[in-house]
């Protein structure tokens, strides 16, 4: 399989490449990210043959959209595809404006080292969906922006204000705006960004969706998503972009960077990634390549994004995506009940 690799998103009508690019590391999740080396990553991206790149508001507080467009806009809009969320404004107080105070953060957030100096403030209704698009298509500079995926919405995020983000989203009309962007042509579709896999399930009881990106849910770690919503994914025609491939670090090497979904790793969650790195390692394949070719085990997948925040780390994940994985791998980790059967 090779990064450049189409693959069709059937309701949306376009095709996005195999691989995809995705921006939060360069916002400065956990660490800063120098300008050159965000940029160098970016451009990386796009020599090694990657046309898709997700990024969102939040990542950096606006960062990542002003770096996405410096790279793309520049290049023939129909040869690239990229992702946006709606969900999130970024503002900031001024004389005879107060923001709300923050919400509490949630386990998903870790704060950003780059990011510029907005607050985020959440609002999923119609009129801060619209704003939103118009927000993102002046940070990106872009002329088109592909999909839109409403970002964090459910209860993992907003815990006790979900019921109000969602009523938002649903009877305050941000469905209703995101179907009105694609009935006119400004966006090709459009779905759900998250963490959790329920609250794709509830909106598909409110509007057809595109397309969903799902972090963290479908990886080596965790396969829940395969039984309780892939079947669903198919049935309905949503493609998947699948993200957090590496449950935030631990995944790329078991005996490294002991992060998963953004904290710390518990002692299980370690066990279980030192048992599938031994695996691979006695079929010679590296962890993180098994990792990050894994979600296309599942025909619901139509894409996989990565992030990255230098040149050499792109390139890195690009050689782990191509390399060449032997079936018995994936025998081996079933018989021992690492991963599922698909």
């Amino acid at each position: 399989m090779k990064v450049s690799d189409k693959r069709r998103l059937k309701r949306a009508g376009i095709e996005l490449t195999a691989l995809g690019m995705g921006t939060a590391p360069l916002g400065g999740l956990y660490a800063p990210v120098a300008l050159a080396d965000a940029q160098d990553a970016l451009r990386a991206a796009w020599d090694a043959g990657i046309r898709h790149f997700d990024t969102a508001p939040m990542y950096g507080l606006g960062r990542c959209e002003h770096l996405t467009g410096a790279l793309l806009r520049e290049k023939d809009p129909q040869g690239f595809t990229v992702s946006t969320k709606v969900g999130r404004l970024m503002s900031f107080e001024r004389p005879g404006r107060t923001l709300p105070p923050e919400p509490p953060k949630n386990e998903f957030d870790s704060g950003w080292h780059n990011g510029l100096s907005f607050r985020e403030v959440f609002d999923y209704s119609y009129d801060a969906i619209l704003r939103s698009y118009d927000d993102s298509r002046q940070r990106t500079g872009l002329s088109k922006l592909d999909i839109l995926f409403v970002h964090d919405i459910g209860r993992v995020t907003h815990g006790d204000l979900h019921e109000h983000h969602w009523n938002a989203l649903t009877r305050g009309g941000g469905f209703r705006a995101l179907q009105e962007l694609k009935a006119a042509g400004l966006i090709a579709g459009f779905g759900l960004g998250v963490n959790e896999t329920q609250v794709i399930v509830d909106a598909l009881g409110e509007t057809d969706l595109d397309v969903c990106l799902l972090a963290g849910r479908y990886t080596l770690l965790d396969g829940g998503a395969a039984e309780s919503f892939l079947p669903l994914a198919l049935e309905r025609e949503v493609a998947l972009v699948i993200g957090g491939v590496f449950n935030s670090g631990i995944l790329a090497s078991a005996s490294g960077r002991r992060k998963y979904n953004y904290v710390d790793a518990p002692a299980e969650i370690v066990e279980k990634a030192e048992k599938l790195e031994a695996v691979c390692a006695a079929h010679g394949v590296p962890l993180p390549a098994a990792a990050i070719q894994f979600p296309y085990r599942h025909p619901a997948t139509a894409n996989v994004v990565i992030g990255a925040k230098t040149a050499a780390q792109v390139r890195q994940n690009v050689e782990w995506f191509e390399q060449d994985i032997p079936e018995a791998l994936w025998g081996d980790l079933e018989a021992q009940g690492l991963i599922a059967p698909v």
